[in-house]
């Protein structure tokens, strides 16, 4: 399973970078705004310093929401930097935008799936990657590893390429979850990546390993 980390913090990246696992970036206009990246030349600039820091996929969102406003966003994106995936939301437009993207060897990340039924289309027109939002799924009180699991099961049935990439992770048990239910990549907050190296047994060993060397000397 890949891990992607999901922020557009680069102090953040660049310490997950440094742990020798990331696989790639995700990233939102939620994320950018808190960043306080804001217009179109900043956002831009930030994507390709992201892209230049990680060498892996870097999923970029449009913010307009018809089938052109889409391809012409995607296409600008796309020409930021190689590893640029272009994140489209689960929309009617949106998966005929997929679709544009796929005939035009464009990459692309459809976002905001919280069925199977989205799942299946957007495989259909071609993304390369799909991402159910597990958090939010449970927060309606839904089990969003079951979704994981289900949509997994119907990707190997039918042979799609799509890679299930579980998004909105709240914590390192998602994570764990969703490798478990053979999610191809997780996208991760960092405290949630960080959460994976803790156990109270290894703290609790290693203080008694460092006593022990200090008995020795």
């Amino acid at each position: 399973m890949k891990f992607f980390i999901d922020t557009a913090n680069l102090d953040q990246i660049r310490e997950a970078n440094e742990l020798g696992i990331l696989d790639g970036v995700t990233t939102n206009p939620t994320l950018m705004a808190k960043e306080g990246i804001k217009g179109t030349e900043a956002i831009a600039k930030h994507y390709l310093t992201i892209c230049e820091m990680v060498d892996g996929p870097v999923s970029a969102e449009v913010l307009g929401t018809t089938f052109e406003g889409m391809v012409e966003e995607g296409k600008k994106l796309a020409a930021i930097h190689k590893n640029i995936v272009v994140k489209i939301p689960m929309t009617k437009d949106g998966i005929k935008a997929i679709k544009w993207f796929t005939d035009n060897d464009i990459q692309t990340n459809c976002t905001l799936v919280f069925s199977a039924g989205q799942a299946i289309l957007a495989a259909k027109a071609g993304a390369t990657y799909v991402s159910p939002f597990i958090g939010r799924i449970d927060d309606s009180s839904w089990d969003g590893v079951q979704l994981i699991e289900q949509i997994v099961k119907i990707y190997m049935a039918q042979g799609f390429m799509t890679e299930v990439l579980a998004a909105s992770i709240r914590t390192p048990l998602h994570i764990v979850r969703c490798a478990e239910a053979g999610a191809d990549v997780c996208t991760c907050p960092l405290p949630s990546i960080l959460g994976l190296l803790k156990h109270p047994l290894t703290d609790l060993g290693l203080a008694q390993f460092l006593n022990d060397a200090k008995s020795m000397q």
